[in-house]
């Protein structure tokens, strides 16, 4: 089994992790629907309380099928180890704990996932935790924010919506030689276009619930590093119980058999529909890595394969304009998530960011004409030819 990691990414995709001759011959890996694992005698019993015999014990510790997908993702990931949860939220809460104490402080960029920012400034000071909240990018700002009690630095990249790059050596020169752990939420980047870990980066973080999986079937997070870091981690899961069902393992394995020929269609798309929207007189702005007047191209070509299937583009900044934009697509649908073979767009100032006021939006970079896309593997023609007569009918 592992000797498909030493395979390109395709095969490993196809056939890491799994049991090529299972117990059953299957030639896909069975979903082990149960909670409960039994004893054949007791002889097992006292061999597992020793630590002389590893197997399945309790659902919520862990399940074949699960370990299955991990063994898959750390493959994909290269990575000496991989955690599956319930959700990418339930990957970050249950790290953050674990990696912090009392007393203990933690740096966020900016433009991190909002819920993830939620979490740290509100919540993890109910524990004395405390956090900064530094500009993405601005590398001074991030080193002058280190106190002597600073345990964990968390970003992403890239992020959401604009799309900006962080560049892991120029992090890592900051982060690498301290005590403080680097988490970088690599969700919109996926293993295909970008691994952390070879810049030294710590631990990576996923939602599988978008590009792993695919196919907007399921929810599920992975944490992936070094077993020293990992292994306490989930001890702590078979605590918190955010694990992840047999039957949403099986759908992410699935999912995952695709994912690097989905990762070339959707890089291939996107860049094709954002040099498309870069050239269309309606359009205000585009954000895309792939584009040269994205302020972090050239970070982006030096560190990816390529730049992911999500565009961000302005129009005129009118939220009724907007509204009326969206309301004549159709092959694209409104929802908010990424990540499936679907083309999904959303309007983030009525959609994500609802519950503030228009002046807190604008406050955190939330236009009223921002719009972002999330490309899927139609046809890219389709793609951009429907953009184009919603924005001809839009008034």
């Amino acid at each position: 089994m592992d000797d498909y990691n030493k395979n390109r990414i395709a095969t490993r995709a196809v056939h890491s992790g799994e049991v090529r001759f299972n117990e059953y011959g299957s030639v896909t890996t069975p979903i082990v629907q149960t909670s409960t694992f039994i004893f054949r005698n007791v002889e097992e019993i006292r061999k597992l309380a020793d630590g002389d015999m590893e197997r399945f014990e309790y659902g919520r510790y862990g399940h074949p099928t699960q370990l299955a997908a991990e063994r898959k993702l750390a493959a994909l990931e290269e990575a000496e180890d991989a955690i599956l949860f319930s959700s990418g939220m339930s990957a970050i809460t249950t790290s953050l704990f674990m990696l912090l104490k009392a007393g203990d402080h933690l740096i966020i960029t900016d433009d991190a996932y909002k819920r993830t920012l939620d979490f740290c400034k509100s919540y993890l000071g109910r524990y004395n935790i405390e956090c900064s909240v530094v500009r993405m990018c601005d590398y001074e700002a991030m080193e002058n924010a280190i106190q002597p009690n600073t345990k964990v630095f968390f970003s992403e990249s890239p992020t959401n919506p604009y799309l900006n790059i962080m560049d892991l050596e120029r992090l890592m020169e900051i982060f690498g030689k301290r005590d403080i752990t680097v988490i970088s939420d690599s969700t919109f980047a996926t293993p295909f276009n970008q691994k952390p870990l070879e810049y030294g980066v710590h631990l990576v973080i996923h939602s599988a619930t978008k590009y792993l999986a695919g196919h907007n079937d399921l929810l599920s997070g992975v944490l992936l590093g070094k077993k020293e870091l990992t292994d306490p981690i989930r001890e702590f899961l078979k605590i918190t119980g955010g694990v992840i069902d047999p039957n949403s393992s099986y759908l992410l394995i699935r999912g995952l058999k695709t994912f690097p020929l989905r990762m070339e269609r959707l890089n291939s798309n996107a860049q094709v529909v954002a040099e498309h929207l870069e050239a269309n007189s309606k359009i205000n702005r585009v954000y895309y890595p792939g584009l040269a007047s994205h302020p972090h191209h050239e970070v982006a070509k030096r560190q990816m394969k390529g730049f992911g299937a999500v565009v961000t583009f302005e129009v005129k900044d009118d939220a009724e304009y907007v509204l009326n934009f969206l309301s004549r697509l159709k092959i694209l649908s409104i929802g908010p998530s990424l990540g499936g073979v679907e083309s999904l767009i959303t309007h983030p100032a009525t959609i994500s960011y609802y519950m503030h006021t228009r002046e807190e939006r604008m406050e955190l970079g939330i236009k009223d004409g921002l719009i972002r896309l999330a490309v899927g593997i139609e046809d890219p023609e389709d793609i951009v030819e429907d953009i184009d007569q919603a924005l001809a009918a839009a008034q």
